[in-house]
């Protein structure tokens, strides 16, 4: 391999190597695996002796699988072989290594990596497959841990919330949001899909597990649906009350309930039961956009107070 480092790196984001940047070489190939006697050196079980190989050339960067038990995924598709752009995911094991340049992140990166007299290059050590879902957006982490099959509890902290999903061989059969089971599993996916802040962890399945429902839509189904809900609640939400609010009914209505609709009728009801946003929307059989359409129209129209 040449000691010259290219404009290039790969950037560990998530995995036992998280932190970790390794340069690539300016013009050459650097294998990845679990022998000793290649450049980049992955210890864990996932990972083939000689799992992946990348070569630059000419500014080129391409990624080619050398026969791996687990495969290589890039942006979520498993490929045997791949050009790679800057910001391109490739999961290798339980590792996902971002392509970066080699001058973006400065010492941050490169003060975790540390070369050996023999070229290869090691890094420190941290959790099996963890990060943060502002450099691994939660979409294409789904896609990656369905892609490869995995199985494990996705755990998915932010500031506020914390979301579990459950993984069996890459589909996703179940999820709550803060332990809460009143909250159907896919409107807890479809919440948790809409964070774009925090840190996220894969633990192992408890042996046995069982859940109340199961999820049945297929993983990409649930990822493309939830484009759709995320994109309508940010919509509805900037004309929503904080979810801590309380909601109290108007005294007088300023109307008759038969003059609403269905979902208003449904939403004022479970309003007047609740009172609190936030449990109007667990409670509701509407999705969150539906019901916080609901919510604004009755607060807007003088049916619900909000206090």
């Amino acid at each position: 391999m040449s000691d010259q480092s290219s404009a290039y790196a790969l950037r560990f984001i998530s995995g036992k190597y998280q932190g970790g940047q390794f340069s690539l070489p300016q013009d050459g190939s650097i294998i990845i695996g679990r022998s000793s006697d290649v450049a980049v050196v992955l210890v864990e079980d996932m990972v083939s002796r000689h799992h992946a190989r990348i070569t630059v050339s000419d500014d080129v960067i391409k990624l080619e699988d050398m026969g791996s038990t687990n495969g290589c995924f890039v942006n979520g598709e498993k490929v045997k072989s791949s050009k790679l752009r800057v910001g391109d995911r490739v999961l290798v094991g339980t590792s996902i290594i971002k392509l970066v340049e080699a001058s973006s992140g400065g010492s941050v990166g490169m003060s975790t990596v540390s070369a050996s007299h023999t070229g290869r290059q090691t890094a420190q050590q941290v959790k099996t497959m963890s990060g943060d879902i502002g450099q691994v957006p939660l979409p294409d982490l789904f896609q990656l841990l369905s892609a490869s099959r995995k199985t494990g509890v996705l755990v998915v902290q932010t500031d506020r919330d914390v979301g579990r999903v459950h993984f069996r061989m890459g589909q996703v059969v179940y999820a709550t949001v803060n332990d809460e089971a009143g909250v159907e599993p896919t409107k807890a996916i479809f919440r948790i899909l809409g964070w774009n802040a925090g840190s996220f962890e894969l633990d192992r399945e408890e042996p046995g597990q069982t859940f109340p429902s199961e999820i049945s839509m297929s993983t990409e189904a649930l990822l493309m649906e939830s484009m759709r809900q995320v994109d309508e609640w940010r919509r509805v939400a900037v004309d929503l009350p904080p979810v801590e609010s309380q909601l109290r009914i108007a005294k007088p209505l300023p109307g008759r309930l038969r003059e609403l609709g269905p979902v208003e009728l449904d939403t004022f009801e479970l309003a007047m039961t609740y009172g609190r946003v936030e449990n109007v929307l667990d409670h509701s059989e509407h999705d969150d956009a539906t019901t916080g359409s609901a919510l604004a129209d009755l607060v807007k129209s003088g049916f619900l107070i909000v206090e």
